[in-house]
């Protein structure tokens, strides 16, 4: 059986680990942030402790095979991260961040610690400093605004029309709809060249009725 000093110091550092990757994802406003992360980096490293306890009392049971079915399972968890994402095939990335979370539950949950945090360093240096250095030939930025609006027939046209007037791209759109308060939280990924566009659409944005609030993201 494994050991309470053990089981507490796995179940630790699987939420430590999990966490930082989970906290990146949160600060992208991704559908899968620290909460979700954490959950997957723990449940992980709970089933890659039972199979291994399970096979020290029953040797000739397979020590992979109750951790096997993390990798299959954990990837409808990811494909829901990519659903979410509606206009655009997004979420590719925080779908492999969590398959990539689950891996480490697993590598803690075997002790294999060095790996663990190998693995979450490079996932960490992947989904953040690659990001962050991370360009195009044409040279434009990301910017991701919020928009919080009353809902109604025009509001995506007037919005996209603003946006193509000021030479500004829409990498992707998410729209959520809130039916009992009926507004709508407008989430645009965009991308531009020049700072005076991204902030002359923020202000046009700003002056059509039916937007009612806006924040725009680093």
């Amino acid at each position: 059986m494994v050991s309470e000093k053990n089981i507490v110091i796995n179940l630790i550092m699987a939420l430590m680990l999990s966490g930082v990757i989970g906290s990146e994802r949160e600060r992208h406003d991704r559908p899968a942030g620290l909460r979700t992360h954490i959950l997957v980096g723990v449940g992980a490293t709970i089933i890659m402790m039972i199979s291994l306890s399970m096979h020290r009392i029953h040797v000739e049971n397979d020590a992979g095979r109750i951790a096997a079915q993390v990798v299959s399972g954990v990837g409808f968890l990811g494909a829901g991260t990519i659903i979410k994402e509606g206009f655009s095939v997004k979420g590719l990335t925080t779908a492999a961040s969590l398959w990539a979370t689950a891996a480490i539950g697993l590598a803690i949950g075997g002790n294999y610690y060095f790996l663990a945090l190998m693995t979450t360093l490079l996932v960490i240096i992947t989904l953040y400093l690659l990001n962050r250095f991370e360009f195009s030939k044409d040279g434009k930025k990301d910017k991701l605004i919020k928009c919080k609006a009353k809902n109604s027939d025009n509001l995506l046209c007037n919005i996209n029309k603003i946006i193509q007037e000021n030479s500004v791209i829409i990498k992707d759109i998410d729209v959520e709809r809130n039916f009992d308060s009926q507004q709508l939280i407008v989430k645009l990924n965009l991308k531009y060249k020049d700072n005076k566009n991204i902030i002359n659409t923020a202000d046009q944005l700003m002056q059509l009725d039916d937007i009612m609030e806006i924040n725009i993201g680093k």
